[in-house]
């Protein structure tokens, strides 16, 4: 059953797996980009940034991933259904489910980033961008050539963690349709009758996911620090 010939199905487990890492991975960037925004109006000083940063940063990280994930998928596909009723275009138009799957996962992602990248932000030494003032460095370049690799060298360790957890938040897109790793296992289990080989099967690819993308992230952190420990060393 779990073979590569014409009635296996470790070709449909494997494509499962490479969609469960391409939702993962789409769905951490665009975190990526919201919770560089959320954190930036958090540290902005300005009291209308910092009550939206608060006020995205509490809702997402307080709210069910699942229906964070249903609310996308029905919400964007009404939204969607509506503008083009408006434009003259009959009858229901529903948002992919990947793209569902991956915003869903990114502005989950985006809240627990957010208070990733700020911590970082904090981590850097006030002497450093004292410095960088002090010699005249405008401030797009002091954020390039300092504030970004720094935030990025102390944010690796945190956005590991949160790489693991939206790993396993793609599992609930599967509530979508989208054909990723979950709901590969749950469709062979129920054709074949065979739950605890397609659970087990699947429960070994996502481990397997697991080991090798921490694996990817243990070598960046090493990386990133090698200056540091030079110099303490």
């Amino acid at each position: 059953m779990l073979g590569f010939g014409d009635r296996g199905w470790g070709f449909a487990l494997i494509a499962g797996a490479l969609m469960t890492l391409a939702v993962s991975l789409t769905g951490l960037l665009i975190g990526s980009v919201l919770g560089s925004l959320i954190a930036w109006a958090k540290l902005s000083g300005h009291k209308v940034g910092a009550a939206i940063g608060d006020a995205y940063a509490s809702l997402f990280r307080g709210l069910p991933e699942l229906l964070v994930i249903y609310f996308v998928y029905f919400g964007s596909s009404a939204l969607l259904t509506a503008t083009g009723n408006l434009i003259g275009i009959e009858g229901f138009l529903g948002v992919p489910s990947f793209a569902a799957g991956a915003l869903g996962v990114g502005i989950i992602s985006g809240a627990y980033q957010a208070e990733v990248y700020r911590g970082a932000y904090l981590a850097i030494a006030s002497g450093e961008l004292e410095a960088a003032r002090a010699v005249g460095m405008h401030r797009l370049l002091m954020f390039r050539r300092i504030i970004v690799p720094q935030v990025l060298r102390f944010a690796l360790p945190g956005l590991g963690n949160l790489w693991q957890v939206a790993l396993k938040d793609s599992s609930l897109i599967s509530v979508t349709g989208l054909t990723e790793l979950m709901r590969t296992a749950q469709v062979g289990a129920g054709s074949t009758r065979q739950p605890f080989v397609f659970y087990l099967a699947g429960l070994g690819l996502y481990l397997t996911l697991t080991f090798v993308t921490d694996r990817f992230f243990e070598a960046a952190e090493k990386r990133a620090t090698r200056g540091l420990k030079r110099i303490h060393g």
